[in-house]
């Protein structure tokens, strides 16, 4: 008997090794294989399977060598900020096959193709699976899918209707003076200085989130952006790292130091949200009253939880986004001191030295063309991904199920063939008559994405840095200091690698 029981366990043992070999053959050989040669016979040409890695070595050397030096003082950065990318194009079209691993990548910068993905009606494009420990990071609505994401969404949008975003002005212009303010104290008896915007609009943009979410809590607001900021680093190096299911349950000090830092902000969060649930205060406009008075309006689906991860999203995806737009415009501003000129004496025309008003904004159109101008050429979000979940038709192509569809968002707006010869040229006329017509033929503007998923907090981002950028400019003028180094790159969203080391003049002292 006993002996049978051994030859029963040795032969489990050995059907269970048998099964593990084939499944792990299935995933790194044979499926990619199989889906590699689905994708060939439909004329997609692109890089060979390599096994394991994929094209992840060869990615990863283009970018340390692209990043290595600073570039010349252009508006041609799509070569250093995505040399790989920038080369499969290049190499084989405006549709090419490329390997994340064992994942089929295939990247699609044909505007009509790209379109039809973003505008997915069947739901058969959805959010990469990202590796856990990166949840960390943001959670809620960026990673919904299905009609999870539809009711939160539909719960969301109100909090952020114009009339809403409007009412949060005054919390607005009260950062924007706090920031001149702060400016001015760092000039120096002769009217100028030289001072890194990209830390000072850094600094602005993290006040403007932690009142407009937070009310008068902003203080606490600013011990979360503390903790996002050393979890930022923790989640890409984690991004970055080879990821195995149950990895994130490993006890490791780094691992520790992830869920410490997860549980310190819900901590933050959930105190802030019982403190305002026990004082009542229906009339807040910040974000956290707006989603508290959703939940108490009937929307019973959002739990305390739900709140705690649309703010964290919030907090982190708002700040990051109006940071580098502002950083970006006043480095571009520098580079192009006639449209400079241009932008103050709108707005000095529109409302003077005074402070300026929601109409005043509404009437600032070379402002918002610069706006539009520098987040076609500096989007925040280089690329979007999508992950296929099913056989799924998009145009002539049939793209398998478990392919990853990755859109270049930087590569269509430097796209000759819609936007022109002039494309790599800062030309803020381009958007004289809206953004629908500014590219040649069809819409090739996605700096906030498209389709359902457009980014919420588009039109906050817009005021904010519209207000910002013209109580700059009513005070001061600017350019590059011989210290800067133009170099874009990506760490999540486009910044400048080494700050935006900047020289302000009073227009006093002029």
């Amino acid at each position: 008997m006993e002996l049978m029981i051994i030859r029963f366990m040795a032969l489990f043992l050995v059907l269970l090794f048998l099964y593990c070999l084939l499944q792990v053959v299935y995933t790194i050989w044979w499926r990619p294989k199989s889906l590699e040669r689905e994708l060939r016979n439909q004329g997609i040409r692109g890089n060979p399977y390599k096994l394991i890695h994929g094209d992840k070595e060869e990615f990863k050397s283009m970018m340390i060598e692209a990043w290595s030096r600073p570039m010349p003082l252009t508006h041609k950065i799509v070569p250093r900020v995505t040399p790989f990318i920038h080369q499969m194009l290049n190499r084989y079209g405006k549709v090419s096959l490329s390997w994340h691993g064992t994942l089929p990548r295939l990247i699609i910068a044909d505007a009509e193709l790209l379109k039809l993905v973003l505008t997915d009606k069947n739901n058969h494009f959805r959010k990469p699976i990202l590796n856990p420990l990166v949840d960390l990071l943001t959670l809620g609505l960026s990673t919904l899918e299905g009609q999870k994401w539809f009711k939160r969404r539909r719960i969301l949008t109100p909090a952020f209707h114009h009339e809403k975003i409007q009412g949060m002005l005054p919390a607005f212009s009260a950062c924007c003076c706090d920031l001149v303010d702060r400016l001015e104290k760092m000039v120096n008896p002769s009217g100028s200085c030289e001072i890194d915007m990209a830390a000072e609009f850094q600094a602005f943009s993290l006040d403007v989130i932690a009142r407009t979410a937070f009310g008068s809590n902003y203080k606490e607001g600013e011990k979360i952006f503390s903790l996002q900021k050393e979890q930022l680093v923790l989640v890409l190096e984690a991004y970055h790292s080879l990821y195995f299911p149950g990895l994130r349950f490993v006890p490791t000090k780094k691992n520790r130091r992830r869920y410490e830092i997860d549980n310190q902000i819900k901590t933050i969060l959930r105190d802030m949200i019982e403190k305002r649930e026990k004082v009542n205060r229906n009339g807040d406009l910040d974000l956290l009253g707006l989603l508290l008075q959703c939940r108490e309006d009937g929307n019973n689906e959002m739990t305390i939880d739900d709140i705690i991860e649309e703010c964290k999203l919030f907090y982190f995806a708002g700040q990051e986004t109006t940071a580098k737009l502002l950083t970006w415009t006043s480095i571009v501003l520098s580079m192009h001191p006639n449209w400079q000129e241009k932008a103050r004496e709108e707005v000095l025309q529109v409302c003077g030295t005074r402070r300026p008003e929601l109409p005043d904004l509404n009437r600032l159109k070379k402002v918002t063309m610069i706006l539009n101008e520098v987040l076609r050429l500096y989007p925040p979000v280089v690329a979007l991904a999508r992950h296929t979940t099913h056989m799924t038709k998009v145009g002539n192509l049939s793209i398998p199920s478990g392919v990853e569809v990755y859109m270049p968002i930087l590569l269509l707006h430097y796209d000759k063939e819609h936007w022109g010869e002039d494309v790599e040229e800062f030309n803020p006329d381009r958007f004289s008559e809206g953004v629908s017509k500014a590219s040649k033929d069809q819409l090739m503007f996605y700096p906030f994405g498209w389709g359902a998923r457009i980014c919420l907090g588009q039109s906050f981002a817009m005021l904010e840095a519209k207000l910002a950028l013209a109580m700059v400019l009513q005070r001061f003028s600017f350019q590059l200091s011989p210290s800067y180094s133009h170099a874009p790159h990506t760490v999540i969203t486009l910044q400048p690698q080494h700050g935006a080391p900047i020289i302000l003049h009073t227009l006093a002292s002029e």
